[in-house]
């Protein structure tokens, strides 16, 4: 059983995980307006990577015995000035989320919540490599900023991301990867 602080706020980063999945459809079709279908493609598959987010936290809500309480979702933004200025948009949404996950942290731990806390874990792992990705493109953008060239070629490079659903993850009942 969850404590009512604990269900809150794990409730909380439900709402806030599909926010991000909704974030990075958002570029995704952005991207694809302007013709970025490799960019598209990179956030086609982060946006696929929050709803699994997600879902786990859904999955763990419920099988700690509580129910997940899912809240209207703020519309994302629709355009952004260049391609760099959505990633540095996205990278420091993976900033706010990592805020997000320590705070869960400190909390289950203020609260002596050794499973949640033990869950959350798998959470800060994800956040370095969610952070990193994020930024690694960014840093792309802005060594190719003037070469079309290169800017072609990174968007090719970026088309090639796939989708993995992580190992033990429970997309629905009955049906784990």
């Amino acid at each position: 059983m969850l404590s009512e602080r604990m269900e809150k706020a794990l409730n909380e980063q439900v709402n806030a995980e599909l926010y991000s999945a909704y974030l990075y459809l958002s570029m995704a079709s952005y991207f694809r307006k302007i013709n970025l279908n490799g960019f598209a493609r990179w956030m086609e598959v982060q946006s696929l990577e929050e709803v699994t987010h997600a879902m786990k936290f859904y999955n763990f809500i419920n099988e700690r015995g509580e129910q997940t309480i899912l809240k209207p979702l703020e519309g994302p933004p629709i355009s952004w000035e260049t391609p760099l200025a959505a990633f540095e948009d996205a990278y420091s949404h993976e900033l706010k989320v990592t805020d997000l996950i320590n705070n869960l942290v400190n909390l289950a731990i203020e609260e002596k919540d050794h499973a949640t806390n033990n869950f959350l874990q798998w959470f800060v792992s994800e956040q370095v490599e969610e952070e990193a990705s994020a930024n690694e493109v960014v840093q792309k953008l802005l060594l190719v900023r003037d070469g079309q060239g290169s800017f072609f070629m990174l968007d090719q490079e970026l088309g090639k991301r796939m989708f993995n659903i992580p190992v033990g993850t429970t997309i629905v009942a009955g049906v784990t990867a």
